[in-house]
């Protein structure tokens, strides 16, 4: 099964008081672009989810942002009172010098280590920082599950329009302007109103004729669309990450409908170049989104 580059996913979730939520879009591109925004101090979990991205997919321009809301509560405040009554035995011990004012409560509570924030700001930078991580493991299997259902719907329109390309190029085989009687007929009638209209060599003008009936036949055009046709169907048929070389195809296949179209010397013949070379260019501008 082939895969999209187009594709879009989300995980969200909670940890302790703090709200997540990760989001990836991601686009056709030439080759593998991972942008990642995150909040300041979120670096790490940005990085596991660029490495990750970049170890999942081949093809694509991706941005991938982190959204961060942490409730505005209050801290709880912790009296260290240990510290406390040290420092107030050790106030009462130390003699007080004339003229300096008695140590005041305020005083010792300002002192550093007397108060301290009563959370656990460590577990709960662990805690967040794993469930980051698992968010970015479901945020890019979603966003694979979603190129790959985007695959699917482009696998179909691919497949149809080999399958127009392969009926034109039947159709332009079987043209009767291609008859070895058509064409025979046609130069001869040119070889007649050539020698009517002046006097040339017949034998030189017969030798002329071959070689443009020559240059007009499509043959090696006709067989090597259908070798191209083959070989797009198969790389169809393997899936994976095909998307460079279906655009090569789209290339190729785009130049032997040119050339059909030059050669064409019926009107039907170049109505049917024309079909193909419409097509090509559906199918060019398709494949141009599979990864």
């Amino acid at each position: 099964m082939i895969a999209s580059m187009t594709g879009f996913a989300r995980a969200a979730g909670a940890t302790g008081p703090v709200q997540w939520a990760w989001e990836v879009r991601s686009v056709n591109g030439r080759g593998l672009d991972v942008r990642v925004r995150v909040p300041s101090g979120s670096d790490a979990a940005g990085e596991v989810a660029r490495t990750t991205l970049q170890k999942t997919l081949t093809r694509g321009q991706c941005q991938v942002s982190l959204a961060l809301t942490r409730p505005e509560t209050a801290a709880r405040i912790r009296v260290n009172e240990a510290l406390l009554a040290s420092l107030a035995e050790a106030v009462a011990r130390v003699p007080r010098p004339e003229g300096l004012a008695p140590a005041t409560m305020d005083g010792l509570l300002g002192v550093r280590g007397v108060i301290e924030a009563d959370e656990d700001v460590s577990a709960e930078t662990d805690s967040l920082a794993r469930d980051l991580a698992e968010g970015v493991v479901l945020l890019v299997t979603d966003l694979v599950e979603a190129r790959r259902a985007e695959g699917r719907q482009l696998q179909e329109i691919i497949s149809g329009q080999l399958r127009a390309m392969a009926e034109l190029t039947h159709a332009a085989e079987d043209c009767p302007a291609r008859k070895p009687e058509a064409v025979r007929a046609r130069l001869a009638a040119t070889v007649a109103t050539l020698m009517e209209a002046s006097t040339f060599d017949p034998d030189r003008l017969h030798q002329e004729a071959v070689l443009l009936a020559a240059k007009a036949d499509v043959r090696e055009e006709l067989d090597r669309l259908r070798a191209h046709l083959a070989a797009a169907r198969e790389l169809i048929a393997t899936g994976g990450a095909v998307g460079r070389r279906l655009d090569f195809l789209a290339q190729e296949l785009g130049r032997e409908a040119n050339t059909l179209c030059a050669k064409a010397n019926d009107v039907s013949l170049s109505r049917i170049g024309l079909d193909l070379k419409a097509v090509v260019e559906q199918f060019r501008e398709q494949v141009q989104n599979v990864e």
